[in-house]
């Protein structure tokens, strides 16, 4: 598919619309636009959740199987997910990293201005 047929006038643009919208998942473009986070899949962040569950079911074993002279086991740390930053899990931040920053601005919308030249 050649881009300037939407400006020849042979690709509408509501169907340029629809094809930018169902990109797939390893499209320059959706990583462009969401980095890591486009490569996982809903099976791979439930896959991320139940190891993170395995893990702190067997940390609680742990913890009240030890003796209680003998110090807790620390606390296993979640998989790392994409867009996770420091701080983004309170009692895991490395040294040095506030526990809760603020987050990102958001970026900006596109203005009616860009729109209208985008599909017009």
């Amino acid at each position: 598919m050649d881009l300037l047929d939407w400006h020849r006038g042979r690709l509408t643009s509501r169907r340029l619309a629809v094809l930018v919208k169902h990109m797939p998942r390893d499209s320059a473009l959706t990583l462009a636009l969401h980095g890591e986070e486009a490569e996982w899949s809903v099976t791979d962040h439930l896959l991320a959740a139940a190891v993170d569950h395995l893990a702190a079911a067997n940390w609680m074993f742990a913890t009240v199987n030890t003796d209680e002279s003998a110090d807790a086991p620390e606390p296993p740390l979640p998989v790392p997910r994409p867009g996770d930053r420091p701080g983004d899990h309170p009692g895991h931040a490395p040294p040095g990293e506030p526990t809760n920053p603020s987050p990102p601005p958001a970026p900006e919308p596109p203005t009616h201005a860009d729109l209208t030249r985008f599909f017009h």
